[in-house]
């Protein structure tokens, strides 16, 4: 993908990141994501959270939803140019730019601007 390609990608994921309610946000990566992961990367213990937030019963802390919504920005990234199964596999796979950690770990671990620079490194094929 182009660099001009990967750039307006990357605001059509901003975006849609920015409109979304975190409710479908959470519903949308416990769907492709699966609760655990999605859990995972929010930072919390309880998978079950997720549901609940997906739901709208409850709403995530600060940290998790800005967790939640850069998983979200960088999975529709990534989905612009991959298929949801590469996209699922990326988050969990060890990542060579994030010094082999998963995204979904770097996410957790609050490391979003590298999450993002790899999605974008991905995406325009580095």
């Amino acid at each position: 993908m182009s660099q001009t390609r990967t750039a307006s990608a990357a605001a059509t994921a901003h975006r849609r990141t920015a409109e979304l309610d975190v409710a479908d946000i959470a519903a949308f990566l416990q769907e492709n994501l699966g609760q655990r992961l999605t859990a995972l990367l929010a930072g919390i213990a309880d998978p079950k959270g997720v549901g609940r937030w997906a739901q709208g019963k409850h709403a995530p802390h600060h940290d998790a939803e800005v967790r939640l919504r850069t998983a979200y920005q960088v999975f529709q990234l990534v989905l612009s140019a991959e298929s949801p199964h590469t996209v699922r596999a990326w988050f969990i796979g060890l990542n060579p730019q994030l010094d082999d950690t998963s995204p979904a770990e770097a996410i957790a671990a609050g490391r979003l601007q590298e999450v993002m620079a790899a999605a974008r490194s991905f995406v325009a094929g580095g």
